[in-house]
């Protein structure tokens, strides 16, 4: 295990069967501890009836289908700790829902609210705590994963980042963003697209009905298209660098067949972008 210097961000590496280190991503980090957490919180009777699992709109969605199989709510938030933060916030005044864990894709996460923001201290003792369970049954993490992927379906993710320098990269940016507002795929990598969020305007819009419903988080420039195989595409200006960022997901029932429609999804989304 490692963390970055202000330990707000774990990493986690496990050895393989050949004794290799394997780098878990953030997203099977944050899944491994969600099955772990809900599964002994379930055995102990603390499990509660109103618990929320919480994760940015670009982290995978495996974590839904874990929290789902045990009757609980998955919510998204924009990317960006302090959301995650505002809701656990909100939820402590109003009650509505008791906070379980949060996490995004880029290894930030949060098991217990008396912290504020993505804390890898706590992250590290639980996913200690979670291999050295796994390790008394013959299990590595490795395995869970993989266990995961077979119950849920395979979840493969990947984040790109394009890089466009200066005044004139931040307006090509710009039309990359209106490019793909105003000329929407309809199908990406031979899969249709069934919804499009527009976090700009705040409309989610179902296809091909063209029926739209409000999305009730706050605005920013963020597109999301969501594809009837359950896999979906990400697409926002970075808030810190002159880069385009691209998340894609793709899920199947193999791990194969998942990663070939990873790369059809990049593929689709990147071959006109420059």
């Amino acid at each position: 295990m490692a963390t970055d210097p202000d330990a707000d961000r774990l990493g986690v590496a496990v050895k393989d069967g050949k004794g290799e280190y394997i780098l878990l991503s953030g997203n099977q980090i944050g899944a491994i501890m969600i099955n772990y957490l809900l599964e002994q919180r379930l055995n102990a009777g603390t499990l509660p009836r109103n618990g929320v699992v919480m994760k940015t709109i670009v982290t995978t969605e495996l974590a839904r289908a874990i929290a789902e199989k045990y009757m609980l709510e998955t919510l998204d938030t924009l990317t960006g700790f302090k959301f995650i933060a505002e809701k656990i916030k909100e939820f402590g005044e109003s009650k509505e829902h008791t906070f379980l864990f949060g996490f995004e894709e880029s290894y930030g996460f949060l098991v217990s609210d008396f912290v504020r923001d993505k804390d890898a201290i706590q992250a590290a003792v639980l996913i200690a705590e979670a291999a050295a369970f796994y390790k008394s049954q013959g299990k590595s993490l490795l395995k869970i994963i993989t266990k995961l992927y077979e119950e849920f379906g395979y979840y493969i993710e990947e984040t790109r980042s394009v890089t466009f320098e200066g005044k004139e990269g931040t307006e090509q940016i710009d039309r990359i963003m209106g490019s793909f507002r105003e000329s929407f795929p309809l199908i990406l990598g031979g899969i249709r697209v069934e919804m499009i969020e527009d976090y700009k305007i705040g409309i989610a819009t179902e296809l091909p009905s063209g029926m739209k419903s409000q999305i009730e988080l706050p605005e920013a420039d963020v597109l999301k298209y969501k594809l009837e195989d359950g896999s979906w595409v990400c697409i926002r200006p970075s808030g810190t660098e002159p880069k385009c960022k691209f998340y894609f997901a793709a899920k199947g029932k193999t791990e194969e067949e998942a990663k070939e429609r990873l790369a059809d999804l990049e593929d689709a989304i990147l071959q006109g972008v420059k």
